[in-house]
């Protein structure tokens, strides 16, 4: 599954055969999403008036998920049978927002699949901060500007052959920018897409699956605003901040992370092992998942 809008799927076959296909009814309410493997019957010829059905989603193997907010209890599925996520943050313009890569990267280790972060625009603003805040939890950080924007495409490139990795980020951060650079005829497969979809051209307005020059996909998304965790228990979100582990396994068993008389993670961050802005965002999440 390529792509999703409005009730029509663009599936690519096997033979590289881009159709548009609708949910068949026994299929009921289950979700299709773009990553899915399915199974299509009827018209396969991808001629433009041709129509098939969905009959079958195959088993996925990871779910990228996320909600409204963190108090909404409907959870929706971003993108399935993905490798890694890849969060792309701008060092400025516009303005870093390290609690929503936080969020990322909780949905991403929720999900069970490998985190990468590509910082851009560092020709016009250091990103000193964020590496400080995420050297430590060990996700891989690739760095991207001008000059060096071609070094960063390359190691992406790299990271993202043979696997399906989804790009995620604020809109103006350059998101786009690295998709084009990565699939060099992007524009070209968008308009493809669109036409027989009807979906509207880039910038993205739904996410959107495009292959890779020597193997693997690219799953583009619409710039994000928030990432609601609702579907994310408690005890599963402080094991997804792997660099405050550490003093978590130092804080009484009932500590709730919250009471700063008993927690051990303040003397943890205090210690130089974690940012103190990875604390504070670990307990304003606890602090809403609280509240639920």
């Amino acid at each position: 599954m390529v792509s999703v809008d409005r009730g029509r799927y663009g599936v690519l076959l096997d033979d590289d055969t881009l159709l548009v296909a609708m949910r068949a009814r026994e299929l009921g309410r289950k979700s299709i999403v773009v990553g899915d493997a399915v199974e299509v019957v009827g018209d396969v010829s991808g001629g433009p008036d041709a129509l098939a059905r969905i009959v079958r989603i195959s088993d996925r193997r990871s779910v990228l998920r996320r909600s409204a907010d963190d108090v909404d209890p409907v959870e929706r599925v971003l993108v399935a049978n993905a490798d890694q996520l890849v969060i792309v943050c701008a060092t400025t313009d516009p303005t870093p927002q390290p609690r929503l890569i936080d969020r990322c990267l909780v949905a991403a280790m929720d999900a069970g699949i490998d985190a990468v972060l590509c910082l851009t625009k560092n020709d016009k603003a250091p990103p000193t901060d964020l590496r400080r805040i995420y050297g430590p939890v060990g996700v891989p950080i690739i760095l991207s500007g001008r000059p060096g924007f071609e070094a960063a495409v390359e190691l992406l490139r790299r990271r993202l052959h043979e696997r399906v990795t989804v790009l995620v980020g604020s809109s103006g951060v350059g998101k786009s920018t690295l998709v084009n650079a990565l699939v060099p005829d992007a524009d070209q497969r968008i308009g493809e897409v669109s036409a027989r979809t009807g979906k509207g051209q880039h910038t993205t307005t739904a996410a959107l699956a495009l292959p890779l020059p020597g193997g693997g996909w690219v799953v583009d998304t619409p710039g994000i605003r928030s990432f609601g965790l609702a579907h994310v228990d408690r005890d599963r979100m402080v094991a997804c901040f792997p660099d405050l582990a550490g003093g978590v396994a130092n804080c009484p068993t009932d500590c709730d992370h919250l009471d700063l008389e008993v927690c051990e993670l303040d003397a943890w961050v205090a210690a130089g092992h974690a940012a103190p802005e990875r604390l504070d965002s670990l307990r304003r999440l606890l602090v809403t998942r609280d509240a639920m």
